[in-house]
């Protein structure tokens, strides 16, 4: 057979192989893509106007007010949201994951649909409920009491509403860790203690809270970045309420007159602090103290919650009041109603604001084009990228892949906003001046999706035995021609997959974009930002549901795909 397979070899034409000058293409095009942005940061951040050497930006970042309140605002922010997740979602994913709640299933369908909600839309949307004056909620409050006008139960633009919002949309990263740790927990260990005597809080006490602690502490500190880089819910909710956080503060520098530098000088805390957290997150995660031993072991026993189990039912269903079924009962009612404070009733049943997005909202039709080309394209580019990279580190294909890999990953340690800033800075000058174009929307959204689409089809290549790709080279194929002819079909769906949550995550994307955008770049996110700030909320609404509609049909879509679930919604960033 052995000398079948060399004739055979020796028959075949020698092929031009190219796979390592693509392969080192590919390299170059990430390194453009992270490195540059993140140098001119930091070039910008250490000097002034004339170009000279100075560290006043950041002694004016760390001395004035202007900016010293901000970052204790942020500070504030992301502690108590941190604390209040893990307060809301740990006790949420024990019910879902160890107990015999009923339609645990349902509930974490529902907090996915948290997760795909943006959190910029879920802030507009707790306007309409809670705003002091027209807030639908603080109308039935007065209505109910006979309170008078100025009287309100709920106020949206304050510090306690801001952490209140976005506490609801960054809980289900630390409901899913929970719950999936808690999904793994051998249930002989547990079993082990009873058998010994050990009773259900003194087992709970030293086995299972120890195995899902780690869990626990990197899902606050996830929770802790996700509220410290956001910028929509602060922008709409933290602005009207008169205070800044870091990431409307960068924004506010871009502003006429520009600071770039300030702005510079602003981020790179900012960056410095994600990178910590993220390295915190992965040292609680890939600790040994807790790991489990052994081979295949049996699923986790179900705590019987007997009476509790419909109260816990409708405890975790009040929770999801908030992210979930108030705030789009807020959307339904200001798209249909001829006003967005007002109660929708048969009897003012409109398609008004329908009429106005579709026909004369002149920009409608610009952003969903700019969105539909920006997201195809970056979908298709960032998964081929993402595919080639991916190939390169799980097959050793080249020498300083894991330097390869280290840059596919590294931009999930960059905020948006700061990400924004850096190509900002870098395309305004020769030799590449793309701001005003669709290809400076397009880097940053390439970048942002990148680190997803790398993991998710790293995850893929690790299921695949290399051993058909090595009878493919055996027989004369090049790198490029297995990867296309033998492992891309292969993996069909996990690519399927990756495109359609990159697609998703770059029509939810607004923290790049709007320092990046102009009046012939914008995308939807930023037209739902710019309505916002207008006032039109009933066209905001019309625009929100239809983007829900959107990204819950691919969700939809992609679970539908084998070996993909509902976690998988998780993978998007926000």
């Amino acid at each position: 057979m052995s000398a079948l397979i060399s004739t055979a070899v020796e028959r075949r034409p020698a092929a031009i192989d190219i796979s390592r000058p693509v392969l080192y293409g590919f390299a170059a095009v990430l390194i453009v893509l992270i490195v540059l942005p993140m140098s001119w940061l930091l070039v910008y951040s250490v000097t002034d106007r004339t170009g000279a050497l100075t560290l006043d930006n950041f002694f004016r970042l760390f001395s004035e007010s202007a900016f010293l309140d901000p970052l204790i605002a942020t500070f504030i922010i992301a502690t108590s949201s941190s604390f209040f997740c893990c307060a809301v979602a740990a006790p949420m994913g024990w019910l879902v994951a160890r107990t015999d709640m009923p339609v645990g299933g349902v509930i974490r369908v529902l907090v996915t649909a948290s997760f795909v909600t943006p959190p910029f839309l879920g802030a507009i949307a707790w306007e309409l409920l809670a705003a002091p004056n027209s807030g639908l909620l603080n109308k039935i409050f007065r209505a109910v009491t006979g309170a008078p006008q100025e009287e309100s139960l709920f106020n949206i633009y304050s510090l306690g509403g801001i952490i209140f919002v976005v506490s609801c949309y960054t809980f289900p990263y630390v409901f899913v860790l929970v719950a999936n740790a808690l999904d793994r927990t051998p249930g002989e260990l547990e079993d082990a203690s009873s058998i010994l005597g050990g009773k259900r809080w003194y087992t709970a006490r030293r086995i299972t809270i120890p195995l899902v602690l780690p869990a626990l502490l990197a899902g606050a500190l996830v929770a802790f970045l996700q509220a410290m880089t956001l910028f929509g819910s602060p922008a709409i909710l933290a602005l009207p309420a008169g205070f800044h956080t870091m990431t409307t503060k960068i924004w506010s520098l871009f502003q006429y007159p520009p600071k770039p530098e300030l702005a510079a000088a602003a981020a790179l805390p900012l960056l410095l602090l994600t990178i910590f957290l993220l390295r915190a997150e992965h040292m609680i995660l890939g600790r040994r103290g807790y790991s489990v031993v052994g081979g295949k072991y049996g699923a986790p026993r179900l705590i019987a919650l007997g009476r509790w189990r419909w109260p816990a039912l409708a405890l975790c269903l009040v929770v999801l009041l908030n992210p979930v079924f108030l705030p789009y009962a807020a959307l339904f009612n200001a798209a249909f109603a001829p006003v967005a404070s007002h109660f929708l009733t048969f009897s003012n049943f409109t398609l008004h604001n329908i009429e106005f997005v579709l026909f004369e909202l002149s920009a409608t039709k610009l952003a969903l084009r700019n969105t539909v080309i920006l997201g195809t394209t970056t979908a298709t580019i960032g998964t081929v990228l993402a595919l080639v990279i991916a190939y390169v580190t799980a097959r050793k294909a080249v020498p300083g892949y894991r330097m390869l890999g280290f840059l596919a990953t590294a931009p999930i340690a960059i905020p948006g906003i700061v990400l924004g800033v850096g190509l900002f800075l870098s395309y305004t000058r020769p030799p590449f001046i793309l701001y005003g174009t669709l290809w400076i929307l397009l880097i940053a959204f390439l970048t942002i999706s990148l680190p997803s689409a790398y993991q998710q089809l790293q995850a893929a290549f690790r299921n695949i035995h290399p051993e058909l790709e090595d009878a493919s080279r055996i027989l004369g194929a090049t790198r490029l021609q297995a990867l296309r002819q033998i492992t891309a079909p292969l993996l069909r769906t996990s690519v399927i997959a990756t495109w359609c949550f990159v697609f998703v995550g770059v029509m939810r994307e607004l923290s790049a974009a709007i320092i990046l955008f102009t009046s012939e770049t914008k995308v939807i996110s930023v037209l739902i930002f710019d309505l916002n700030e207008s006032g039109d909320l009933g066209a905001i609404s019309v625009i929100g549901i239809a983007m829900l509609v959107i990204t819950f049909a691919v969700v939809i879509l992609v679970n539908r795909i084998p070996g993909f679930g509902v976690v998988g919604a998780g993978r998007l960033r926000t």
